[in-house]
């Protein structure tokens, strides 16, 4: 049985709102919603029903539930909470009255406000416009996710407006919610109102490393705010992140700061997107990067991932001095050998087939990966032998993949044309 159907059917036995789901999460509520019409087939007699005849009077259908009558008495909180999700319309129409007095479920009162049904949807919105504003930013999550539904923009509108115009300290208390799309939602509000500093976002975009949107976000807005007395503590921040991102952000921040030569520094960087906007800087400030390669690539233990950028920058005639490293004792260096080979396309696998017995998985991988285009060429027994059990498990995995390169080549050579 579903979690969402178990929380509708707690709610409907009266379960305090707090037990039956957790209350802090958006999903929890856009799933009680549909857990509730899974309730009306399942176990109909715990859901409310009507009588529209005479006083209009709504009652409870199962006998152990208080009967209420809701123009007179405010139901608890679960039984409303269980109306509100009703399959019938004129239940949760009539339900929503009861919301502006239980603020703990203004969550479905977001929910309707995404309603099929237009009587029951323009209510909601009605409801939901005379909330004040300072009140609003607990319901972002519900929200932003109700915002995916056809008629779900209303609320999501109306919370954007609250936060743009409101007090900052209501943007800035969302910053650190659990919630990622609020988080991404909130980050862009507080930039586009200039609400962080730039050293504060350069801070966020190093330390953000769950979220590329945010980085990114928050990477451009401190480059984009950047002042001469906050260079320093911006560019700095940005270029000791671990995100290949906001280092490659950082390195073409340099330039603005007038430090191009320090880019230097990251043409070995481990991120290609970073060694490409070291490239640029240094091209910008008039440094040709492939004379410093080919310097660092005579002795690249000190920059393993020197000879990766030989081979994004190089020529034909550095090929030679790659292949040369592909036995380097340390591993790092065969990977961006072998890597910077793929970048010249200068790949010669029957060169390059005996590193596929290399002990370093990550080499073998980089080897894998080089000699896919070329896997019909490989003998199909030699790849089989390295499937067996005794073989290194980075080994058999690069076998098997190679294999079915193999295969597949080998099919569309055999395909008839025409």
């Amino acid at each position: 049985m579903s979690s969402d159907y178990k929380a509708a059917e707690r709610l409907a036995r009266g379960i305090p709102l707090r037990e039956a789901l957790d209350t802090s999460s958006a999903e929890a509520w856009t799933a009680l919603d549909l857990g509730v019409r899974i309730l009306s087939y399942e176990a109909p007699g715990l859901l409310p029903s009507h009588d529209w005849a005479g006083d209009r009077r709504l009652r409870w259908r199962d006998a152990p539930l208080p009967s209420v009558n809701w123009f007179r008495t405010l139901p608890d909180e679960p039984l409303l909470a269980v109306a509100l999700c009703h399959p019938d319309g004129r239940i949760r129409k009539a339900a929503l009255e009861w919301v502006p007095r239980s603020p703990a479920l203004r969550p479905l009162l977001v929910v309707r406000c995404a309603d099929w049904a237009g009587p029951v949807r323009d209510r909601a919105r009605a409801l939901f416009s005379e909330i004040p504003g300072r009140e609003l930013p607990p319901l972002t999550a519900v929200a932003l996710r109700l915002s995916r539904r056809e008629q779900g923009d209303f609320a999501r509108e109306r919370l954007e407006r609250a936060l743009r115009e409101g007090p900052a300290e209501d943007v800035v208390a969302l910053l650190t919610s659990e919630d990622r799309a609020t988080r991404r939602f909130v980050y862009r509000i507080a930039v586009d109102r200039g609400l962080l500093a730039p050293a504060t976002l350069a801070r966020t975009a190093a330390a953000a490393s769950d979220d590329v949107r945010i980085q990114t976000l928050c990477a451009e807005a401190a480059i984009a705010g950047m002042r001469d007395g906050a260079y320093d503590e911006v560019v700095g921040s940005l270029l000791s992140a671990r995100s290949p991102q906001v280092r490659a952000a950082g390195v073409t921040a340099l330039r603005r700061a007038g430090r191009q030569g320090e880019a230097a520094a990251f043409l070995a960087d481990r991120s290609g997107v970073v060694r490409a906007c070291a490239r640029y800087v240094l091209r910008q400030g008039g440094i040709d990067p492939l004379p410093l390669y080919r310097s660092m690539c005579a002795d690249p233990a000190a920059c393993p991932a020197a000879p990766a950028g030989l081979g994004e920058c190089g020529t034909g005639a550095d090929a030679p001095a790659l292949w040369s490293l592909v036995t380097h004792p340390v591993p790092a260096v065969r990977v961006h050998a072998v890597t910077g080979l793929r970048a010249l396309d200068a790949v010669r696998h029957e060169q390059l087939l005996p590193l596929l017995d290399d002990p370093s998985p990550p080499v073998v991988r980089a080897v894998t990966q080089a000699l896919l285009p070329d896997a019909d060429r490989i003998p199909h027994e030699w790849l089989l032998i390295r499937t067996g059990a005794d073989r290194p498990r980075a080994l058999r995995v690069a076998a098997e993949r190679l294999l079915r390169a193999h295969v597949r080549a080998t099919v569309r050579q055999r395909r008839p044309t025409g």
